[in-house]
């Protein structure tokens, strides 16, 4: 059963936070891995920062180590509990006094963000007064993707995404599959309250199993929408995934002038 939410009217200020640990189970210490000399999370932060609707950038983290590193950047660093299990409660504590209407996740393992998708994600988010949170999708490219672990997918119906799961349950042809199957991508967006509660709520039987923790939005009933980007370029979640990202932007131009803003990036 869905449960119906309705917002209108509302004074919308949102705030981006990336949260970030050194305890990664896959890649370890991978939020500070050195691509061409500076810190992931410090590339995927200055991306964020060139996108033209974002106005505040917060690094949630439990560890010292990140917290000296990306000060030294001239990063926001909020300092969090080290019990958290996963990157939804440690942003939900960051931003508990912070005014702010929405919350933005991002990812510190997506070095390739495109901050005009991320201006895409929060003019989505203005106009939508149905859905309580919002996660970025993208193409399935091919057919090994379905099946690869590491990345998270969605079924999804016009704009509400259905399910979550990391190898495809669907029997019919990848053609056929991606209609309707997506990649879910390092950005999710959350009303402040509604986040605030989520995090309150008992952990479901599928998120638990599958370890996706958008499935406790959806199992709960809650409206989750899809913010459909035209790209999925790739993140980087295991060692090996380095050398994709590399190969990439070596055949995109767009990432080619962007890696040269970040590395060039001016603060004002």
């Amino acid at each position: 059963m869905w449960i119906a939410v309705s917002y209108h009217n509302k004074s919308m200020k949102e705030v981006v936070v990336i949260p970030a640990r050194l305890n990664s189970q896959r890649f370890p210490s991978k939020i500070l891995f050195d691509l061409k000399g500076l810190p992931m999370i410090e590339h995927v932060r200055r991306r964020v920062l060139l996108a033209e609707q974002v106005e505040e950038v917060y690094i949630a983290t439990c560890d010292e180590e990140i917290k000296t590193v990306l000060e030294g950047y001239g990063a926001k660093v909020i300092m969090t509990s080290n019990q958290h299990k996963n990157g939804t409660t440690r942003v939900a504590e960051a931003v508990q006094n912070i005014n702010c209407s929405e919350v933005i996740l991002v990812q510190g393992d997506e070095p390739l963000l495109l901050p005009r998708q991320l201006d895409t994600l929060i003019d989505t988010i203005r106009k939508d007064n149905q859905a309580v949170a919002w996660n970025a999708t993208g193409p399935i490219e091919n057919e090994e993707e379905l099946l690869r672990h590491s990345y998270v997918k969605c079924a999804i119906n016009d704009h509400r995404i259905l399910y979550c799961f990391r190898k495809s349950p669907s029997f019919n042809t990848f053609q056929y599959q991606q209609q309707y199957i997506r990649k879910i991508l390092g950005l999710i967006a959350y009303r402040k309250d509604f986040l605030m509660e989520l995090t309150q709520m008992e952990p479901t039987p599928i998120e638990q199993i599958e370890s996706i923790e958008q499935m406790r939005i959806i199992e709960k009933g809650y409206p989750m929408h899809s913010i459909h980007f035209e790209l999925s370029q790739p993140s980087i979640n295991e060692p090996d995934e380095v050398t994709d990202v590399w190969n990439y932007v070596k055949k995109n131009q767009e990432q080619q002038d962007l890696l040269q803003k970040v590395l060039n990036f001016e603060f004002t």
